[in-house]
């Protein structure tokens, strides 16, 4: 499988666990960008796997506050 493959399924991935953690929580994602002090829009971003430094920052206070590894 190429890179760029893996890559791609790995953001999938990401969001799929991210997704089901809020959904199990039952949060929005508007929710939970107030409770981070983030946009909706940044943590969307951070969900879907953008891979700047700022999305890296706000999926790892998404991981935090959903209590996940």
């Amino acid at each position: 499988m190429p890179v760029e493959e893996k890559l791609e399924e790995a953001k999938k991935q990401v969001e799929r666990q991210i997704k089901l953690k809020l959904l199990d929580q039952n949060m929005t994602q508007v929710e939970l960008a107030n409770l981070i002090g983030e946009s909706r829009t940044r943590v969307n971003l951070a969900i879907k796997g953008n891979t700047n430094p700022k999305s890296i920052e706000i999926r790892k206070k998404i991981y935090k506050v959903l209590g996940m590894k």
